[in-house]
C-alpha cells in the first residue's frame, strides 16, 4: 500500500476523516454559551451541537475535534480549546497517529516537520514544527512527541497538532552522575510519557545501561527510579511503565515507583517456567491489553500471552493467558518500540500476523497458526553489507513505514530500517553526515550551586 502525500504544511483543521465506532468517552465540559449567529451551521440548536460533539469525542481522534471547532465561530466558542496545557487528558492526545519516515536521510529535526499517519483511518498529515531545530526527537507516546534540547539536555513534550507543550528539567546533572561523561548513551536514549500527579511525567533509559530516570514538570531535577540490571523489554501502558529484566521471569512496574517495598519495583506478573530466558521477549499494547510475545530462536513461531496484571492491594501476582489469535490485528515488534494496528482499513497488511526482524532479514512476516515465515525485504536490500547493489526500491510500503517507526534510531536519521538496519563502511558520506549531526548534541558542564 502506498501512502498518499498530503500537501506540506497542511493543518489538521483542513482534514476530514472517518470516526471509530463503539468508543464511549464522556464529552468535555462545554464552554459558556455564546451569542449565536443566525443561519447556516451556527443556527443548529445547542443540544444538537453537543450531540455532534459527543460523537466526535467518541471517535477518539483529536484531529476530528479540531475540525469540529473549525466549522464556525459558534461551534468554536461553545467548546473548550483542545490545547490542554498539562497534556493529561487522554481524549485530547493524537492516539492512532504514528510518525512516518521520508527515507531521504533528512532528519525530522532538520526539516522541522513530521509526517503523521493514522493507522485507523489511513489519513496523512505533515506537521510543521519550527522548534524541532533546537531538539532531538527521543520518543513518542500516544502521538505526543518527546524532545531533548541539543545544548541544555532539557526535555520537552509537545502535542504535534495543538502545539501545547510541557517542559521538564535538564538531564545533565543526573546523567553525568549515573551514566557518565560520554554522550553516546544519550544519543541512544529512549523516552516515554507516563501519568504524573498533576500533569504528565517522562521516564527515560539508555540501552545497555542499568538506570531509569523520571521527572515531572514541577521537579527541579530527574530522579532515579531504578538502578540494577539491564532490561529485555519495556512498555508504557495506561500511564505506567513496565519492564522485564535480563535473566528474570518477573514483569515489573517501574513507574510509578513502588510504595510497598522500599527500593524494589512491584512484581505484577511472572513469565511461565517453560519459557527459556534466552528467548526473545517483547511487550506490546494491543487493543487496550498488554501482550507478551515470545520468540524462541531457531523455532518455527511465536508464543503470545495476554498479561493480566496484579490488581492494586491484592495478594499474589497477575497471570499470563495463552493467546492463539490476534484477530484482524498485526504486531510490529522492535527492540525499543512495539506497535499493534488493525488491518481493517489497511488491506496491504496481513491480520493475525507478526512483523519482526532477524539477523540478516530486517523484515520478516510470520502469520500465527502457521510454521512458515516470509522475508519481506529479500528483494529490496540496497547493499550486501559491504557495497551498494541496487538503488532504493520505491515507493515504500506501509509495512516499511510502520516497521521503521518501531526502530527509532533509523527513523530519527531519516532512514528506512529495512535499508539501513546496518550501514556498511563503504557508505562513508552517510556515516560522516550522521556523525556531524550527532556532534550537535552537547552535554554541558554542571554548574555548582553557590554557597550562601
Amino acid at each position: 500500500m502506498q501512502i498518499q502525500e498530503s500537501p506540506a504544511g497542511m493543518s489538521p483543521e483542513t482534514v476530514a476523516g472517518r470516526k471509530r465506532k463503539g468508543a464511549s468517552l464522556a464529552p468535555l465540559a462545554p464552554s459558556k454559551r455564546p451569542a449565536r449567529a443566525s443561519g447556516g451551521w451556527a443556527s443548529l440548536p445547542t443540544d444538537i451541537v453537543f450531540l455532534v460533539l459527543r460523537r466526535v469525542l467518541a471517535g477518539g481522534d483529536i484531529v476530528d475535534y479540531i475540525s469540529f471547532r473549525g466549522v464556525c465561530f459558534y461551534w468554536r466558542a461553545c467548546t473548550p480549546p483542545p490545547g490542554n496545557p498539562t497534556l493529561r487528558d487522554p481524549r485530547l492526545r493524537p492516539r492512532d497517529w504514528v510518525a512516518l519516515c521520508d527515507g531521504d536521510a533528512v532528519r525530522p529535526d532538520d526539516a522541522c516537520e513530521i509526517p503523521f499517519f493514522n493507522t485507523r483511518t489511513a489519513r496523512r498529515i505533515r506537521v510543521h514544527l519550527p522548534e524541532l531545530r533546537r531538539y532531538r526527537i527521543v520518543g513518542f507516546t500516544d502521538g505526543l512527541v518527546i524532545l531533548l534540547h541539543k545544548s541544555t539536555t532539557a526535555v520537552r513534550v509537545v502535542h504535534p497538532f495543538t502545539r501545547a507543550a510541557v517542559d521538564l528539567p535538564p538531564l545533565v546533572r543526573v546523567y553525568r552522575k549515573e551514566v557518565g561523561q560520554y554522550k553516546y548513551p544519550m544519543l541512544q536514549m529512549v523516552a516515554v510519557v507516563c501519568g504524573g500527579a498533576n500533569s504528565i511525567a517522562v521516564a527515560v533509559w539508555f540501552p545497555s545501561k542499568t538506570v531509569v530516570l523520571a521527572a515531572e514538570p514541577d521537579d527541579t531535577d530527574w530522579k532515579v527510579i531504578y538502578r540494577g540490571t539491564c532490561f529485555m523489554t519495556m512498555l508504557p501502558f495506561q500511564g505506567k511503565v513496565y519492564a522485564i529484566l535480563w535473566g528474570s521471569r518477573a514483569i515489573l512496574q517501574l513507574y510509578p515507583p513502588s510504595l510497598e517495598v522500599e527500593g524494589s519495583p512491584v512484581v505484577v506478573a511472572h513469565i511461565p517456567d517453560d519459557i527459556n530466558l534466552n528467548f526473545k521477549v517483547f511487550m506490546v499494547e494491543s487493543g487496550g491489553q498488554m501482550l507478551l510475545a515470545v520468540y524462541p530462536p531457531g523455532h518455527s513461531g511465536f508464543r503470545l500471552y495476554e498479561v493480566h496484571l496484579r490488581l492494586r492491594n491484592s495478594t499474589g501476582t497477575g497471570e499470563l493467558i495463552r493467546v492463539d489469535s490476534l484477530g484482524d490485528r498485526a504486531l510490529f515488534l522492535g527492540t525499543d518500540r512495539c506497535l499493534s494496528v488493525s488491518t481493517r482499513g489497511l488491506p496491504s497488511l496481513r491480520g493475525n500476523s507478526i512483523y519482526f526482524s532477524l539477523v540478516g532479514s530486517p523484515v520478516v512476516l510470520h502469520p500465527l497458526g502457521t510454521e512458515s515465515s516470509e522475508d519481506l525485504a529479500k528483494h529490496c536490500q540496497i547493499h550486501n553489507m559491504v557495497d551498494r547493489i541496487r538503488p532504493s526500491v520505491r515507493p515504500f510500503t506501509i509495512v516499511d513505514h510502520l516497521f521503521t517507526y518501531c526502530h527509532p534510531r533509523q527513523w530519527a536519521e531519516g532512514l528506512m530500517f529495512h535499508e539501513f538496519h546496518n550501514i556498511p563502511k563503504s557508505f562513508k558520506e552517510l556515516r560522516g553526515s550522521i556523525e556531524a549531526k550527532n556532534s550537535k548534541l552537547r552535554i554541558p558542564p554542571v554548574r555548582r550551586q553557590r554557597r550562601s
